[in-house]
Order: structure tokens, then C-alpha cells, then sequence
């Protein structure tokens, strides 16, 4: 029985490596089960054994990098949430953690990176950066709304929350295009997140009118 699991494992593992190649080369729509099936050894049933269909198998190869990505940007915002606005005070590179994390992830999984934003029209995610900015936009919200109460006669600027959120997640697709080491990849984000920063806690909110 372990052997046969040991097996299944070594094939799905197989696939994965085959599958990675494949959509690296051709992207999610172009690329072929059958190609991936032949350069693994088996037959495209043995992808539908184990994956069930092209999005399935497109999981496979980026899950576990996308899960810790959403993990460490929920967990940013949760902490965010519970901190005590009126005692922050930001100095430089304060976001340094969150940064290195996020870089490290990416350069971690590059090829998983790259297919998910470059490869994976046709795919279930291919949609991935609008629902990320969506995601990212309700919390800063939620963070400003908490902000707001400090200042009488402000408001949430929402277009400005939104246009922030674009700025930094097209950073880190520009870094990704850009900077091919995570030392460079730092060197670039850390003045890019003091900038986007500042920019929240001047411009998140506007004068209620």
C-alpha cells in the first residue's frame, strides 16, 4: 500500500514538473495535456487520475505558492486591523518585513509567479490580479475607515485608496519584470513601499465637504 502511494506520488510530482514546463512555454490555453501526459510518461488519463481537468492541473503546479502569497498578505491586514492608529508612527522602511516576505516569495516560486500573471489566460485565475486589488482595496478601506475616526470633518477618499492599490501591485509586477535578483528586487520595492505608505496616510482621506 505505501508503495503504491509512494508511486502515485512520484507520478503527480512527474506531471507537475511536466505540466510547469508546458504552460511556462506555451501558456494555460496553448498548452496541451496530451504533450504533458507523453513528456511524463503516461497516458493524459493518468492528468485526469490525478488533477481532473486543465485548471486542476494549473493548480497543482501554482497552489501552494499562491496559498502562501494570500496567507501573508491576510495576515499583513490582520495585523494591520488590530494595530492602534493613533500611536503609529512611520519612519522608513517599517514595511521592510512585509516586503522581504512578499520578494521571497516570489523569487522563491518565479516560474509559479510568472505563469499565474503571464500564462494564465483561459485558465480560473486568469483574473487573479483584479480579485487581488478588489481584496486589498475592501481592507484599506476598512483600515482608513478606522483612520478616518481620528480626524473630525474627514472622510475615506476611495479613488485614492484604489489608485494606491493599483500603484503597488503593478510594483511588484514591474519588479518581477525587471529585477531578475531578490537583492535588486529589494533594492527597488523597499523606496516604492515608504512611497506608497506616505502616500495612504496623506491621501486616504479627504476633507468631508
Amino acid at each position: 500500500m505505501m508503495d503504491e502511494k509512494n508511486t502515485d506520488n512520484l507520478k503527480r510530482k512527474r506531471l507537475l514538473e511536466c505540466a510547469k514546463k508546458e504552460f511556462l512555454e506555451n501558456g494555460f490555453a496553448k498548452a496541451s495535456l496530451r504533450k504533458i501526459a507523453a513528456e511524463a510518461e503516461m497516458t493524459t488519463g493518468a492528468v485526469y487520475f490525478f488533477f481532473k481537468d486543465k485548471d486542476g492541473l494549473l493548480g497543482g503546479v501554482i497552489g501552494e505558492a499562491l496559498g502562501q502569497l494570500m496567507a501573508v498578505i491576510k495576515q499583513h491586514f490582520a495585523e494591520d486591523t488590530e494595530a492602534d492608529l493613533a500611536a503609529y508612527v512611520r519612519q522608513d522602511g517599517d514595511h521592510a518585513e512585509l516586503a522581504k516576505q512578499i520578494v521571497d516569495l516570489i523569487y522563491d516560486n518565479y516560474d509559479e509567479m510568472t505563469i499565474l500573471l503571464y500564462k494564465s489566460h483561459g485558465s480560473k485565475y486568469e483574473g487573479f490580479v483584479d480579485e487581488l486589488i478588489n481584496m486589498l482595496d475592501e481592507s484599506s478601506a476598512e483600515l482608513a475607515q478606522r483612520y478616518a475616526q481620528m480626524f473630525p470633518n474627514k472622510r475615506v477618499n476611495r479613488q485614492m485608496l484604489h489608485w494606491l492599490t493599483h500603484v503597488e501591485i503593478n510594483a511588484y509586477i514591474h519588479m518581477m519584470q525587471h529585477e531578475k535578483s531578490r537583492e535588486d528586487a529589494m533594492r527597488f520595492i523597499m523606496p516604492v513601499m515608504d512611497y506608497i505608505i506616505k502616500g495612504w496616510l496623506e491621501y486616504s482621506l479627504e476633507d468631508d465637504i
